[in-house]
């Protein structure tokens, strides 16, 4: 059962989760820019958002023998697979990493978490002042 308040984070919560992961994705496409035959992911965020608000929240394994483990949900992320980046200009090695598009990709990347937090927070003193009575 879910309260009302993780009814109100539910979309900014699921949205830093993509945002970490995506982060994630581009600090290893910058990370391997100089290693041979690497390729450079990213995830499409408007489907995996897509994806992750029709997920179902709360699935559940179930065991069916003693020794076994609690099964445990794969997350907001299952389902969220890195795609290969289309290459502006592959380099000899193999290496489609194009170091400036990386770092943008990722300051851009930042700041919408940035942002998300930002909107967080200010739901957050909403709630504080509603529940203060000022």
């Amino acid at each position: 059962m879910t309260s009302s308040i993780d009814k109100a984070f539910a979309f900014q919560e699921k949205a830093l989760s993509l945002r970490g992961y995506r982060q994630q994705v581009l600090a290893s496409n910058i990370a391997n820019a100089d290693t041979p035959n690497y390729k450079a992911m990213d995830i499409n965020f408007a489907s995996a958002m897509r994806l992750a608000q029709s997920a179902t929240a709360g699935v559940s394994l179930a065991k069916t023998a003693v020794g076994h483990m609690d099964g445990k949900n794969n997350g907001l992320m299952a389902g969220v697979a890195p795609l290969y980046r289309t290459s502006v200009q592959p380099s000899i090695d193999g290496n489609t990493v194009d170091s400036n598009i990386e770092q943008a990709q990722f300051s851009q990347n930042s700041l919408q978490f940035m942002s998300t937090l930002q909107f967080i927070n200010g739901n957050i003193r909403d709630i504080t002042l509603a529940l203060k009575g000022n």
